[in-house]
């Protein structure tokens, strides 16, 4: 496989430093009755690795170029499915199955990587740990605290849902071809249920993407221009949640998104049926 050369155009930056893949493989930890799902095993530096440990692996290659190789290397071993898809097009419950526990492991293409977590979001009871390699950059969007500029969106939608901290860097050289920034190994423990009670988590990504869409203006005037509540209402519900209305939506916490969230969903409820 190494004579094949990556594609730009699927994002492919091919992991080489074994150094790194065996950080990755003790951060994944799989054990023998583990069921893991990789997603752009490539090469397969980290898939063999996790056949090694003994788990049960299901892998998703785009790249129809290496899907077929990785088929016929590990043909005849039933704990190892390799499946050629996208997986942004793939049903995750139907893939997988909703009766067993999964971890992840991936080396992300960066443009994609939001995506992809967003499908993961969108059944988390479907997976217990993630380790993913992705752009140091969005790695820090990812563990970052409130009112620092990192702070956004996708940190709020996944401390819903998991513990995220950063492993370990990943530098350029690593990889092949080398890529211009640097690469961030997260952890995402799964909590098991939500970390604070939204209500009705389409409205919390509605309040949230809201909050953030026009980050030097206040939350009020975000909110009012989503058209979430009346003046009156949006009143009422920052006043009951004692969410001063001059504030800015990276100020607030998940705690106060999930206040916020739960006060505007009788006002709201109609627009989510």
């Amino acid at each position: 496989m190494g004579g094949l050369r990556a594609v730009k155009m699927l994002g492919q930056n091919f992991l080489h430093d074994r150094g790194v893949i065996a950080r990755i493989i003790e951060a994944v930890a799989p054990a023998a009755a583990d069921n893991i799902l990789e997603i752009g095993p490539g090469q397969g530096a980290i898939t063999r690795e996790l056949v090694a440990s003994g788990a049960n692996l299901v892998a998703v290659e785009l790249d129809r170029r290496f899907a077929p190789l990785l088929t016929a290397e590990f043909a005849g071993n039933p704990r190892v499915r390799i499946v050629e898809a996208d997986i942004l097009e793939a049903d995750l419950e139907e893939l997988l199955g909703t009766g067993s526990s999964w971890k992840v492991a991936a080396n992300l293409p960066y443009n994609i990587s939001s995506q992809v977590l967003i499908k993961f979001l969108d059944t988390p009871k479907l997976f217990s740990r993630l380790v993913l390699m992705l752009q140091k950059e969005v790695g820090d969007r990812l563990c970052a605290a409130p009112a620092t500029k990192e702070y956004g969106i996708l940190t709020l939608f996944c401390s819903l849902h998991y513990d995220v901290r950063r492993e370990f860097i990943v530098r350029p050289g690593s990889f092949h071809p080398v890529p211009k920034v640097d690469s961030a190994v997260l952890v995402f423990k799964g909590l098991g249920s939500p970390r604070e009670d939204v209500g009705d988590e389409r409205l919390f990504r509605r309040v949230v993407k809201a909050a953030f869409s026009q980050r030097r203006k206040t939350l009020w005037n975000c909110l009012k221009s989503a058209g979430l509540a009346s003046d009156e209402q949006l009143t009422a519900v920052l006043a009951s949640c004692a969410i001063a209305p001059r504030r800015r939506g990276e100020t607030l916490s998940l705690k106060e998104f999930a206040a916020m969230t739960r006060a505007l969903l009788p006002v709201a409820e109609n627009g989510l049926k």
